[in-house]
């Protein structure tokens, strides 16, 4: 019989080669802390805003936001992603605890909001670099079914015009949300006031045998 071979082991050093849990669970944090700090960064200094006034909301160093973002549109990417999953969350949401036509406007305000507080925004969807080149259609693409469930009931207790898309609607508002030369951004508040007046249907602009609510919603 042959003999067993010797089995060897490796002299343990006393650390994991995978990050620890703690680890993992700092970073994740620096992450969210990270998006959350460039969400209301950029809604009041745009997106080209320094990175240090990220970092000191956010509570870390450049050096952890260069690690987790190393170029600016991985944080606007980021940060839009994170804006849309909330925009999702809210239609959910809305649906369920709202009238169908104060549930429709007030997701459309939200998503006014989303879109109309990111100063620079555009100029950087146009500026040719690759990691935006998906994102205006994904963002459609997401965000179209919650409109579309919130759009369909409205229609459906009268309250909305049935000739208009949930696409549309979303579309119209990005458009009015673009800065426009020589005016404030109360200009734009005031068109897309205008625009959601347009979505109400006939019977709701008349005020014809509907609740109070509908009348003045």
């Amino acid at each position: 019989m042959a003999p067993e071979p010797v089995r060897t082991t490796a002299p343990s050093t006393g650390r994991s080669v995978e990050p620890s849990r703690r680890q993992r669970s700092d970073a994740q944090r620096n992450v969210v802390a990270l998006v959350e700090a460039a969400k209301t960064v950029f809604a009041g200094s745009g997106v080209d805003a320094p990175a240090k006034e990220i970092t000191d909301l956010a509570g870390v160093g450049v050096g952890t936001l260069y690690r987790h973002f190393p170029r600016r549109s991985d944080l606007i990417v980021a940060v839009l992603q994170h804006e849309i999953d909330e925009c999702i969350d809210a239609a959910e949401e809305l649906g369920t605890t709202l009238s169908p036509w104060d549930a429709l406007i007030t997701w459309i305000e939200r998503f006014t909001a989303f879109v109309g507080t990111k100063r620079g925004l555009a100029s950087a969807l146009h500026s040719g670099d690759p990691a935006y080149d998906d994102l205006p259609q994904h963002l459609l693409d997401r965000l179209e079914p919650a409109l579309h469930t919130l759009l369909t009931r409205a229609v459906h207790g009268g309250y909305a015009r049935d000739d208009v898309t949930a696409r549309e609607v979303l579309t119209t508002i990005a458009l009015i949300c673009q800065p426009v030369r020589s005016e404030q951004p109360s200009f734009n508040q005031r068109m897309t006031e205008v625009f959601i007046h347009g979505l109400r249907s006939d019977t709701i602009r008349a005020g014809a045998g509907l609740p109070d609510h509908a009348k003045s919603g």
